[in-house]
């Protein structure tokens, strides 16, 4: 638990899962713009969790039922209905499965919780999409090894296998977000080894295309499924490669994108924080909805607040019923976003296969740019991510 002396009559923002960038970001936009910010974390070793910008920080179980005793305990003491701010998926259904036992003491944006459920299980999510027209890779769901056998017959390669939503069992045995399959027989070995992690695998037609064709929308939606932010970015870079997490990334316009997102939103009465991550496939130019992120942050938020759009700032201002910041319209000014040790990795193995030059990989980095966990006026979690624990000592951490 960490003090901060600086006092504000403002609510409390509560963030929920600090021990991921995600968290810590938030916790520092939030802090910036004066807010209050108390958060729950699982490890107190994990480098997020040195961050000196929150009030305090409580350590639980974010994804179990834990987490919402630890809010029912907190809400009564707060002096003010608090914000909360989820930052993973376990911890959006959780709040959105609890919502009634919480709304007393904290304001909650989020969509019906139906539409919360369908959103965030991609089986639910691709079967309304292709119900409604809705741009998707061909997609099929293997509960079995018959119909992994008869998807690997089927889909043209090089194709993705990955569980629905990454659960505590499948992070107990793999860190991978998804596998990138090169023929029927590697599809088939990957179903047999992690079928038993999850309930079901999907199998997905590979887009073509580099990272940088990956785009993104960040938005938020009033109650009224009005959107009062909308801010554009596409990946440059991702750690692990091709399959992995943003590591680089820089806004832009992609008006197909945005419209998308809207639609996709619009359609379900949306209400609270989006996002959706598409591709534009390098030979026909379509674009295809990867995954929709809902009722949280996500990495790639910061970059809207460094491109000058209050994007967090925007859902705490409509929820306490303060003026909205008038900084909500992305000006395309081509800032950038970057996880500075990830991109390290993603550049060498790039240049190690060939595909990305030292004069290449400088340019990338050039530019307006905002670092997803160096601060200067926070240095801990940057070095105890960084480097380790020794160096983190010097920067006054634990």
């Amino acid at each position: 638990m960490q003090a901060k002396t600086q006092e504000t009559k403002l609510p409390h923002a509560i963030i929920v899962g600090l021990d991921s960038m995600t968290g810590l970001q938030s916790a520092r936009i939030l802090a910036r713009n004066h807010v209050p910010v108390i958060a729950l974390g699982e490890d107190p070793n994990h480098p997020c969790c040195r961050t000196k910008v929150c009030e305090k920080i409580l350590f639980t179980d974010t994804s179990s039922i834990e987490a919402i005793n630890v809010l029912e305990i907190l809400g009564p003491t707060l002096p003010q209905k608090a914000v909360l701010f989820p930052c993973n998926d376990l911890s959006v259904l959780l709040i959105s499965r609890h919502r009634e036992k919480l709304q007393e003491w904290y304001h909650i944006a989020l969509p019906a919780p139906e539409v919360v459920e369908m959103l965030v299980d991609k089986i639910s999510f691709y079967t309304y999409a292709q119900q409604n027209g809705l741009p998707i890779p061909g997609t099929f769901f293997l509960r079995s090894r018959a119909d992994a056998e008869n998807a690997a017959g089927q889909l043209t390669y090089p194709c993705i296998l990955k569980p629905p939503m990454k659960t505590e069992l499948w992070q107990e045995h793999t860190k991978a977000k998804v596998f990138k399959v090169r023929n029927a027989e590697e599809l088939l070995a990957l179903y047999d080894q992690y079928a038993p992690w999850a309930e079901l695998l999907m199998a997905q037609a590979w887009v073509e295309g580099t990272d940088a064709n990956l785009y993104s929308c960040n938005c938020y939606f009033n109650a009224n499924a009005e959107p009062l932010v909308t801010f554009v970015a596409r990946k440059l870079r991702q750690w692990p490669i091709e399959t992995g997490t943003s590591c680089l990334g820089e806004e832009c316009r992609n008006d197909v994108v945005l419209q998308e997102s809207l639609r996709l939103f619009h359609g379900v009465n949306y209400h609270g924080l989006g996002y959706v991550e598409m591709k534009k496939d390098a030979r026909t130019g379509e674009h295809f909805i990867i995954e929709p992120n809902i009722g949280r942050p996500t990495g790639r938020s910061a970059i809207a607040e460094a491109g000058g759009v209050a994007l967090l700032y925007t859902k705490y201002c409509d929820l306490v019923g303060l003026p909205l910041p008038t900084n909500r319209q992305q000006q395309y000014k081509g800032v950038k976003w970057i996880y500075f040790r990830r991109d390290l990795q993603s550049a060498f193995a790039y240049w190690r296969r060939g595909k990305l030059t030292l004069k290449e990989w400088r340019v990338s980095w050039q530019g307006k740019k905002v670092d997803a966990l160096f601060a200067w006026d926070d240095l801990a979690p940057f070095v105890y991510d960084f480097f380790g624990k020794p160096l983190a000592l010097l920067t006054g951490g634990k």
